[in-house]
């Protein structure tokens, strides 16, 4: 039944108060509840402090939705600017910060330590998405295809030494989503992707080959390791290291067979011998644990929040809407579609999180903050359907 605005004006204010609070995606929500129980369940195995602390996580990234269900996403559009330059900002300092396991990738405050790549994802993505509505009515322009590939380029060059190699590629494939739901003309579609192609082939072939070495050779190992087979894994990269971490993260898929081994059997993930089997290797961790099907129900899910994602781009009340829900769409699916390809073997090692699955506060309260900018997204577009007098089919 369609409500008309004289309608909701005479509506008791009780009863309005109790739908307002109802215009909500619940599939949606389904799906994020279900990814953070499956969760649990997963990581309590190898390590269940890891697992309570990923529910307090959680916790602590479903009160920002809340928050941010409620607030007016397009209000964000204002301070696109402030946004980016605070991502450049984060990035450069935590390479500042003292190493941790070698790395320089989170920032150190008394109480809690965050990632700050992590949530220069979200940051990238509400910027680069009020860059683009600035430029509406030049989308078509090389110019414009230029400079929001230059604005997500930075951030990616600054992340790389921490090293995070992982991260700037989901920048890069958010600005190219964003480009592909702004309109961008498919010549210049197809031009970035063989540029993207010939970059790699440079880097990793020809660059090499001419005694020029843009990565570290452990960064090299790590992302064409997969190419070799695993059955000797000592010839396929110079320490192996790599190598066998794609073996057993493999072994642990398939001695979990259809049901799994269940929590106390997964001694693969359990005993060490998937390495990360709490973060990049998770889903192996899964895949042991819970079998097909616990690795199917997983995969549903995100199939379930990809399809929720798709369809709140294309009912956003606007452009800045719909890009900011193409750009969190292209977070999720690059980080499961490289997450899962590199615990299966068929893509390079990039330490990618599973989103919601794998251990890590920073990664877990982004992506809720990501889906609590979707709901307002949805909740948005629902007010602005029921002033005109129709209710968009959810």
């Amino acid at each position: 039944m369609n409500v008309t605005p004289l309608q909701m004006v005479q509506e008791p204010r009780p009863r309005a108060a109790v739908r307002e609070l109802l215009v909500f995606d619940w599939l949606l929500g389904l799906a994020v509840v279900g990814l953070v129980a499956c969760s649990y369940v997963t990581l309590r195995g190898p390590s269940a402090s890891s697992a309570k602390h990923q529910m307090i996580y959680a916790g602590i990234g479903l009160l920002l939705a809340i928050l941010l269900t409620r607030f007016d996403y397009s209000r964000l559009r204002e301070y696109r600017y402030g946004l980016y330059g605070l991502m450049i900002v984060l990035n450069l300092a935590v390479l500042g910060m003292p190493a941790i396991q070698g790395a320089h990738r989170w920032i150190h405050l008394p109480l809690f330590n965050f990632q700050s790549s992590e949530f220069g994802k979200l940051l990238l993505i509400v910027s680069l998405s009020g860059f683009a509505v600035e430029r509406a009515r030049r989308l078509h322009e090389h110019r414009t295809t230029a400079r929001i590939l230059l604005l997500a380029l930075v951030p990616a060059i600054l992340v790389i030494p921490e090293p995070d190699i992982g991260t700037a590629l989901v920048y890069l494939s958010i600005a190219f989503l964003v480009l592909v739901f702004a309109g961008t003309p498919w010549k210049q579609l197809a031009a970035i992707v063989m540029l993207a192609v010939v970059a790699v082939l440079v880097v990793l072939v020809l660059a090499p080959a001419a005694g020029v070495h843009v990565l570290k050779p452990y960064q090299q190992q790590r992302l064409t390791a997969f190419l070799h087979s695993t059955s000797n894994c000592r010839t396929a990269s110079q320490s192996g290291q790599t190598c066998y971490q794609l073996h057993e993260a493999l072994v642990a898929i398939g001695s979990g067979e259809k049901t799994g081994r269940g929590v106390p059997g997964a001694t693969q993930a359990n005993l060490g011998f998937v390495p990360a089997a709490t973060t990049d290797f998770v889903f192996a961790t899964l895949g042991e644990t819970y079998g097909f099907v616990g690795a199917a129900l997983v995969l549903s899910l995100y199939a379930l929040l990809i399809w929720r994602t798709l369809k709140i781009v294309t009912m956003a009340k606007n452009l800045f809407g719909s890009l900011i829900a193409g750009g969190i769409l292209s977070m999720l699916m690059f980080q499961v579609f490289l997450n899962v390809g590199v615990a299966i073997g068929i893509m390079p090692v990039t330490g990618v999180p599973l989103p919601l699955m794998s251990y890590g506060g920073s990664s877990v309260v982004v992506t809720m903050m990501a889906f609590g900018l979707l709901e307002s997204i949805y909740i948005q577009a629902r007010r602005a359907a029921a002033v005109k007098g129709r209710v968009p089919v959810a």
